[in-house]
């Protein structure tokens, strides 16, 4: 009893898998998501010219097929390694945001495939070539102090060259952007060279500034000044004895 409840259940489950294969195969309805269109195929005429945008549509069963393909942006990373122009080798992480062509996809998907043999086949071997390009036309010094103007050259150039692909370039990131263990070291020792000369000439600045100072009260200390300086700080008593230079600081006029 138990084996034919057994079978029984097995046979349902086949039957109900075999109705949702048929119905995938010869369902004339497909639906089509935000964000992507399909590409309709012909077992007889091939990719057809037509692009099924969001929404439902109809097809004929077993000879046409869709594929959906997604139009919103993607996001691929990719590491590039080049040389600059004074031939430090340069590593750079770049961030590329694109979409296909929605007008396109059909001849993207004829010439190319789906989403990841973009990345593979057109993507990363163009973003790799235009870092090289635009990596070598600069020294690594160059590089790190123009990092904007690196990557509005590579943008310009990537826009370009995946404009042929019907791909369009949203926006093109560095991330990173890393030299050799050498140079590295070579930038932080001249920095501290930089740092030294630059507190020297500050210390001798000071030093000069100071002197000027010294010298500029020096020469306005006249024998009035001193005298007065001198009578500020006496205390009323005269000296015991009183010789010649006694009393300096006292100047009496004749007739006074």
């Amino acid at each position: 009893m138990q084996q034919q409840s057994l079978v029984k259940f097995l046979s349902s489950i086949i039957v109900i898998v075999i109705i949702v294969l048929i119905i995938g195969v010869l369902s004339p309805v497909v639906i089509i998501g935000a964000g992507q269109r399909g590409v309709v195929f012909n077992n007889t005429t091939g990719i057809e010219s037509r692009i099924l945008s969001e929404g439902i549509h109809f097809r004929i069963p077993l000879v046409q097929t869709v594929t959906k393909v997604s139009v919103r942006v993607q996001k691929t990373d990719v590491k590039a390694e080049a040389a600059s122009k004074d031939l430090q080798t340069v590593n750079t992480d770049v961030v590329v945001n694109w979409h296909m062509d929605s007008l396109k996809v059909n001849k993207i998907y004829q010439e190319v495939g789906n989403e990841g043999a973009v990345e593979d086949r057109i993507l990363a071997p163009a973003v790799n070539e235009v870092v090289k390009a635009a990596t070598a036309q600069k020294t690594a010094s160059e590089i790190l102090a123009k990092r904007p103007e690196l990557k509005g050259d590579i943008d310009t150039a990537l826009s370009k060259r995946l404009k042929r692909y019907n791909i369009i370039l949203d926006d093109v990131s560095i991330t990173n952007v890393a030299f050799s263990q050498e140079f590295n070291r070579a930038i932080e020792d001249k920095q501290i060279a930089q740092q030294q000369a630059e507190q020297a000439k500050f210390l001798v600045e000071k030093a000069k500034s100071e002197a000027e100072a010294n010298a500029i009260k020096q020469s306005s200390i006249t024998p009035q000044i001193l005298q007065q300086r001198a009578l500020e700080k006496w205390d009323g008593h005269f000296p015991t004895y009183w010789g010649a230079g006694s009393l300096p600081f006292i100047n009496i006029a004749p007739g006074q």
